[in-house]
């Protein structure tokens, strides 16, 4: 199978760009018309799968780049039959671009996004200042933007990025909590980050 391809038994639970025309509709993405949240990078899909049994009355899409993962994560939802959860495949600013409407989402997560360790390698990070435009432009105001990091300069470079970003306002983010089992967590990095002792940065951000 290619990269590009979309199996049949994972519709819809799983689209690419490709399949796609033009700015989505959401009342008929998801066939109601609830709030729709955005998790960018949405790997295996722990967010995506407690987010959607925790509060079936939001509707979340996933967007993430690596194929392979999103098809996990789309048989994840698939399997519990999720009707207010979706994957996208491939490139959140073309996503964000030509099929997010203006201020159209209620919330947004960039979880332990990709550091890139490399200097040579760092133009590819997500968080950008043309990333928190193009956020700016697809939440409604008062929508919020969440992201952590487990890597302290990432985090320092997003949290100066977003605190003088004219459109957003910073807020104390949610306090850290016990989770009660072992996928009581966020993201899989959130779990394996505190289970082996290291440091969760974490920003929360208002659309003004």
């Amino acid at each position: 199978m290619s990269q590009s391809e979309t199996p049949a038994d994972l519709r819809p639970w799983f689209l690419t760009l490709g399949d796609l025309d033009g700015p989505l509709d959401w009342r008929q993405f998801f066939g109601n018309s609830n709030p729709v949240e955005i998790d960018v990078g949405s790997g295996r899909g722990m967010f995506l799968v407690n987010s959607a049994l925790a509060r079936p009355d939001t509707n979340f899409l996933g967007i993430e780049i690596d194929y392979r993962e999103g098809r996990r994560a789309a048989r994840r939802l698939m399997k519990r039959e999720l009707p207010n959860a979706r994957v996208l495949g491939g490139d959140v600013h073309q996503a964000f671009d030509r099929f997010v409407p203006p201020h159209s989402v209620q919330a947004m997560y960039v979880y332990f996004p990709d550091p890139w360790w490399k200097r040579k390698h760092r133009r590819r990070r997500v968080f950008t200042d043309d990333f928190a435009d193009r956020c700016a432009r697809a939440l409604h105001p008062g929508g919020l933007l969440h992201s952590w990091s487990d890597v302290g300069e990432y985090f320092e470079i997003i949290r100066s990025l977003m605190d003088h970003h004219a459109d957003f306002e910073p807020l104390p983010p949610p306090p850290e909590r016990e989770p009660e089992h072992d996928m009581d967590y966020q993201t899989s990095y959130e779990r394996k980050g505190r289970q082996t002792g290291g440091t969760v940065h974490r920003g929360l951000w208002r659309r003004r």
